[in-house]
């Protein structure tokens, strides 16, 4: 269920990992890897190992089994700096000095990283903090403000790896339209980006994989396709029909689908996945034209993120 990486040209690699606290498994027997230019989206519950699983790969924690690789380091060895400058990170839960302006802070940060201070302006101006804002103390900011600040923060130095942890948290809509962009040319220029995130909506259309987590186990790994097929989740096919053609309906689609009325004249077929191009056909273009259904609209809804990580978490219980 992992879709295959170049090893050679990995830039993270988990193998076998586990970290037990005591008797208790923070992340079990996880294997990972990830490509420059790849932005993968880590899902699950709290206590899934996502943020464990990424304190081992910033190497803030060691693993108790296994081995990881980042930037073809050990992150957590002595002599790992240079991986670190290399690296950036939104963690899910954003504190700063509250007396300190948003100038300050990003200086401050980029000192401690190495990074030059002269291209802070311009990330500043990427995230969406307008000059007014930047000379006032962190403490009267908002929390999208902080959030963005933050955001600011992990780009510093241009890192080859990124990791964002809930980054979305306290942004709205047109912001988080605006950091999926910011992301989007992240990827596009080399960036390995993890992104975990509670919001699975959200996530689609953004990320290159999904990797399910729970109870510390990664239980599921591919793109949104992959996962689809892995699943076999059903697919919801919505027609908007006159009153009098939805009487005869089931009649024409025959066996192998379902039929729920909705409001409006909708009526929504479910079906597997690879009976929805048969299913239209019969529904649109069977038979001749005077007896052919009247279609005023059709919608194929393929299961969402949000189901298919049901479906895993289910599966896994029952295994």
């Amino acid at each position: 269920m992992t879709a295959p990486v170049n090893d050679d040209a990995a830039t993270i690699r988990v193998e076998g990992v586990s970290k037990r606290y005591g008797d208790q498994y923070a992340v079990r027997e996880v294997d990972l890897t990830m490509a420059p230019g790849e932005c993968v989206a880590m899902v699950g519950h709290n206590g899934a190992g996502k943020s464990s699983l990424i304190k081992l790969m910033l190497g803030l924690t060691t693993p108790t089994e296994g081995g990881i690789r980042v930037l073809g380091g050990d992150p957590s060895s002595a002599a790992a700096s240079h991986i670190r400058r290399q690296v950036g990170f939104l963690p899910e839960n954003v504190a700063f000095h509250p007396n300190m302006t948003g100038r300050e802070t990003l200086d401050f940060y980029a000192k401690l990283k190495g990074a030059p201070r002269h291209g802070n302006d311009a990330l500043f101006e990427r995230v969406g903090l307008e000059p007014a804002a930047v000379k006032r103390r962190v403490g009267t900011y908002s929390k999208g403000m902080r959030q963005r600040l933050a955001l600011a923060q992990a780009l510093l130095g241009g890192p080859k790896v990124l990791f964002l942890d809930e980054p979305t948290t306290g942004l709205d809509p047109a912001l988080r339209q605006s950091f999926y962009e910011i992301v989007g040319h992240l990827r596009d220029a080399g960036t390995t980006v993890l992104l975990c995130s509670h919001a699975l909506t959200e996530l689609e259309g953004q990320a290159d994989r999904v990797v399910v987590m729970n109870r510390g186990r990664k239980v599921a790994d591919g793109s949104l396709a992959t996962l689809r097929s892995l699943a076999q989740l059903p697919v919801r096919i919505r027609l908007t029909l006159p009153s009098g053609d939805i009487d005869t309906l089931a009649a024409r689609i025959g066996e192998g689908a379902s039929v729920t009325r909705l409001a409006g004249g909708v009526v929504e077929l479910a079906c597997a996945n690879d009976d929805k191009v048969d299913l239209v056909r019969r529904i649109s273009c069977d038979g001749p034209p005077a007896s052919r259904l009247d279609i005023a609209d059709i919608e194929i809804v393929q299961p969402s993120l949000d189901e298919m990580y049901a479906h895993f978490l289910r599966r896994e219980a029952a295994e």
